[in-house]
């Protein structure tokens, strides 16, 4: 399972089971880790109102690596297992991964499992990726349809991010290539 630590106003959206699992209609792409808790497990999500269109920004707790889904309407909700696993493997792709990187994730990804538990330091790097996000739509006019999230996630993993208790600035891009592969060995 993946934990997905979500804020108030996505919680809100999402159909889940007692256990914090999503309602969703069809089987995962990749759920070949049955492990109690995935190598990649522990992400923040928190749902962006970007021009009338709910986008959904995840950040993962320890790389600060982001992952943005765009354009979601209620049904894509109750799927949010597969639009953040398509979303993962394309922003670790447009990020540089490579091969064994990639075989990595894949064999990491599970079903995500939601609570409303909190990091404020998870969620003040959240918060400020979602105002940069906000900002280059703004600055180059252009509507969220035509964002290129991937590539926009590996944008913003692309610039340090400070985090509570550490020293200096991480990379979330090389943090997340690191952790993979650690997580393949």
């Amino acid at each position: 399972m993946i934990r997905l630590h979500c804020t108030k106003k996505l919680l809100a959206k999402l159909p889940l089971h007692s256990s914090g699992s999503l309602k969703r209609k069809r089987p995962l792409p990749y759920a070949a880790n049955d492990e109690p808790e995935s190598p990649l497990s522990g992400w923040h999500a928190n749902l962006l109102t970007i021009q009338r269109r709910n986008c959904v920004l995840f950040v993962h707790d320890s790389t600060r690596f982001p992952v943005l889904a765009t354009c979601l309407t209620k049904p894509d909700f109750a799927e949010l297992d597969w639009w953040f696993q398509d979303a993962l493997l394309n922003t670790l792709l447009k990020s540089g991964a490579n091969e064994a990187q990639m075989d990595a994730a894949e064999s990491a990804l599970a079903e995500l499992v939601c609570d409303s538990e909190c990091d404020r330091s998870v969620q003040a790097t959240m918060n400020r990726m979602g105002q940069d996000l906000e900002y280059q739509i703004w600055y180059d006019r252009l509507p969220i349809s035509d964002l290129a999230p991937y590539r926009t996630g590996a944008w913003l993993a692309d610039r340090p991010c400070t985090v509570k208790g550490v020293k200096g600035a991480i990379w979330p891009q090389r943090e997340m290539l690191a952790l993979l592969d650690t997580a393949r060995r």
